[in-house]
């Protein structure tokens, strides 16, 4: 060992070096002198365990040196080690001394008190101690307790919107489960999935003119993981399916109570149903596995992730339990959505409305993107995950009133206009918590019935 006692060990004096050479000349003296002192320091014999340490009879002999040398000014008295009732090894390649153990007792117990007083720390801590220990208590008053902190003190992130426990906040609050990583590397070695090439065709411009974006995600990896989603997708449309995929495989020649009947019969029952395997192709209430504008919305769960197997189970969660509608063939959800911002922007200002609609300019011209994405399509790209913070904390069907936050904010500019139509192709850089602000303080102003819409209209 490179910091053994052994190594600072005193020089023996000049005169006793003489008798103790001869001691030292046997081939085995050195290994097994430091063999005797190892087992010495490792016995298991309660004696040798209770004798004085080497670092003890060290200070001791240094203390008697000392003492010698200086008869005029008196050496400082260095404590004695504690003796504890527990013994253990000590470690070699340092002399503090032992802390108390009542004094740790009471100092966690004090640390303990801190934790269950939230007044005494700061918001932050706390937010990012639920983080990491978990609720201790009510589980329930924990989670508004994290809502709560997310909307007032926000994720202690840099300028570039990185935080460390954002990705996990988001998981917290999708509830999600842990999932293996294998379950994602076995969806990607599955290949390409049925909407590989639509995939393709839209991931190289997935924000293409966001730095931070395309420094930190790639586009490989912004494939992967839609096709990993696209595949997940199918096998759940598959499975829902199934039942009536079985019927029709099994009724090619008719069912089995047709199977005997004449050919008039078998003709009129028409061939087998067939599905669109690609969701995107599909209309109605058919469930997609991949529509225009997925590679927007999956950006943000890239960039805050830490990995990939962890943006794809929350992206997943997302798009099958938050917003489903949004990602169907026809995309109802999105539709409903434009809908609404028309219809709580009629209750919010009414003035703004009623001016936008004399210019024909419904939600469905100008807000179809930040309807789909939750605003993701607007820069930058910090703010965007401030505003995902909110919603993943009470709701993604408040992106409706965050959109309509933004036109508020531009309200004086748009009245003035004499065509809103170009100022409203692209919004302006979003400036989340005065988003956040009017969306909240505005929710107060929307029906019961409306609202209830704005909850299920995704769905």
């Amino acid at each position: 060992m490179t910091n053994s006692p052994i190594k600072h060990a005193p020089h023996l004096p000049a005169s006793t070096a003489a008798s103790t050479e001869h001691q030292l000349r046997s081939p085995k003296s050195s290994r097994g002198l430091r063999k005797l002192q190892s087992a010495h320091q490792l016995s298991s014999n309660y004696a040798a365990l209770n004798t004085t340490s080497l670092i003890s009879q060290q200070r001791q002999q240094q203390q008697q040196r000392n003492t010698s040398a200086s008869h005029t000014a008196q050496a400082p008295q260095i404590p004695p080690l504690p003796i504890l009732s527990s013994h253990h090894r000590t470690r070699s390649n340092s002399d503090a001394v032992v802390p108390n153990v009542a004094s740790n007792a009471s100092t966690s117990r004090r640390m303990a008190a801190a934790r269950k007083s939230p007044a005494s720390q700061d918001p932050r801590e706390e937010l990012e101690g639920l983080v990491r220990q978990g609720p201790q208590g009510d589980l329930q008053a924990k989670l508004a307790r994290l809502r709560y902190l997310v909307l007032c003190e926000g994720l202690l992130a840099d300028s570039d919107g990185m935080s460390q426990s954002r990705i996990y906040v988001w998981l917290i609050l999708l509830n999600a489960p842990a999932i293996p990583t294998d379950s994602y590397l076995d969806l990607i070695r599955r290949g390409a999935s049925p909407a590989y090439s639509k995939i393709r065709n839209d991931t190289f411009r997935t924000l293409a003119t966001n730095p931070l974006f395309k420094r930190r995600v790639s586009e490989a990896s912004l494939i992967r993981l839609l096709n990993a989603i696209a595949w997940k997708l199918h096998d759940a449309k598959i499975e829902k399916l199934g039942d009536s995929t079985k019927v029709n495989a099994a009724n090619e020649l008719g069912s089995p109570e047709l199977q005997h009947a004449s050919p008039a019969v078998k003709h009129a029952q028409g061939p087998p149903t067939t599905t669109a395997t690609d969701g995107s192709e599909a209309g109605g209430t058919e469930p997609g596995i991949y529509v225009q504008g997925m590679n927007v919305l999956c950006a943000p769960f890239l960039y805050a992730a830490r990995s990939e197997a962890e943006a794809f189970v929350a992206f997943h969660l997302f798009v099958t339990r938050e917003c489903p509608g949004y990602v169907r063939g026809a995309m109802d959800g999105v539709h409903k959505g434009l809908a609404l911002v028309d219809k709580c922007l009629a209750i919010i200002d009414p003035k703004l409305s009623a001016y936008l609609q004399s210019k024909h300019m419904k939600a469905e011209l100008y807000a179809f993107a930040s309807v789909l994405t939750m605003c993701a399509c607007t820069p930058p790209l910090p703010e965007v995950l401030q505003i995902w913070d909110f919603l993943f904390a009470y709701g993604p069907h408040l992106n409706i009133l965050c959109i309509c936050a933004q036109l508020v904010i531009m309200r004086e500019t748009l009245l003035t206009s004499p065509s809103p139509t170009k100022l409203l192709r692209a919004f302006p850089p979003l400036q989340a918590k005065l988003i956040i602000e009017f969306a909240a303080s505005n929710l107060r102003k929307i029906p019961v019935n409306v609202y209830e819409e704005l909850v299920h209209h995704a769905e």
